[in-house]
């Protein structure tokens, strides 16, 4: 897996992920998501276009991205997720919970 970061003249964030994000990589993205999370008032998008594949352990560490983001006072949006990854997110119940995006552009509009 391969996480970047990018900071917006705005001061939100775009976390991009690509590859798989499941045990053996949920610890990269966690501590990414630690870095940016620290920041007052988080405002972060998680591009999720070039994740292949997502178990619980990637699931649970954008659960709690989201859930430290918001008691941070900011958001956590999830952005142009696959087919694959769409579905998962609709069968486990976060699409509305999280706030789940069609495109970048559009999770940073929070439209």
């Amino acid at each position: 897996m391969h996480v970047s970061v990018v900071d917006n003249s705005d001061a939100s964030v775009v976390v991009t992920i690509r590859g798989h994000l499941d045990i053996d990589s949920g610890t990269t993205l966690t501590t990414t998501l630690d870095q940016v999370l620290g920041r007052p008032e988080p405002r972060i998008v998680v591009d999720l276009s070039g994740v292949e594949f997502c178990d619980s352990t990637g699931l649970s560490a954008l659960i709690v991205g989201h859930n430290r983001a918001v008691a941070g006072g900011g958001w956590l949006r999830l952005a142009a997720p696959g087919e694959f990854l769409q579905q998962l997110l609709d069968t486990v119940g976060l699409t509305s919970r999280l706030g789940v995006y069609p495109t970048v552009g559009d999770a940073l509009a929070g439209r």
